[in-house]
């Protein structure tokens, strides 16, 4: 737990990084903790956009990265609008730090990881040298169609939620590369599965730096 001090015990998530080391320097006592600064990657995008079947497309065929699906943490306490859901974001920060310590950067597929604003201002954001956005997109019809097919109780085809991925979607498409840090883009709109997968794969091993082949899956 890099948040805990060896030296004096002291539980500080807001260390001072010295990217030399890189080193996290206890604000307590000064000690500095020698750690992994490795990149994070996160795929978002909104619901139906293909985030969650991408990343079971991928899973086990890209070795030089960790892939997490960001819904598995996911519970009640979590479900606060009213400050962005800062306690989810910093939590999911903390355990990527800490996977990331056995030398594999960790790419994050979740929604609103793919917004840098819920990122960027997070305390853990500073243990990762760089963070690095992607967001599937579609047309919008597309992506309502998709969000009525789904089975009702996931309650994806409510008029409401449609509304709100649709705009969700657009802010993406409108905004995406005009921010800073930009998220790029995959369009899946017309393409399979295995496609995107293999748009994204390409996206990760241009961030972490890996010439590794994509391994065969079939994908039905």
């Amino acid at each position: 737990m890099i948040n805990v001090c060896v030296n004096c015990g002291a539980y500080r998530a807001d260390k001072i990084i010295d990217p030399s080391g890189p080193y996290a320097i206890c604000p307590a006592c000064g000690h500095k903790h020698p750690f992994l600064r490795l990149p994070l990657l996160t795929v978002g995008g909104a619901s139906c956009t293909g985030k969650s079947a991408v990343c079971d497309a991928l899973l086990g065929r890209i070795r030089k990265a960790v892939l997490l699906e960001g819904d598995l943490l996911w519970r009640a306490e979590f479900d606060t609008p009213e400050d962005k859901y800062r306690n989810f974001f910093e939590t999911w920060l903390r355990l990527c730090k800490s996977i990331s310590q056995s030398g594999r950067p960790v790419v994050m597929f979740n929604a609103g990881m793919g917004v840098p604003e819920n990122v960027e201002g997070c305390v853990e954001r500073r243990y990762f040298s760089e963070v690095h956005y992607l967001a599937l997109v579609c047309d919008d019809g597309v992506l309502a169609e998709r969000l009525r097919r789904r089975p009702a109780w996931r309650k994806s085809g409510d008029p409401a939620n449609v509304e709100r991925q649709i705009e969700f979607n657009r802010w993406f498409k409108e905004h995406g590369s005009r921010i800073e840090p930009a998220v790029e883009l995959i369009d899946t709109t017309g393409a399979t599965i295995e496609a995107t997968a293999e748009q994204v794969a390409l996206w990760i091993r241009s961030k972490v730096g890996s010439s590794q082949p994509l391994e065969p899956a079939s994908i039905s």
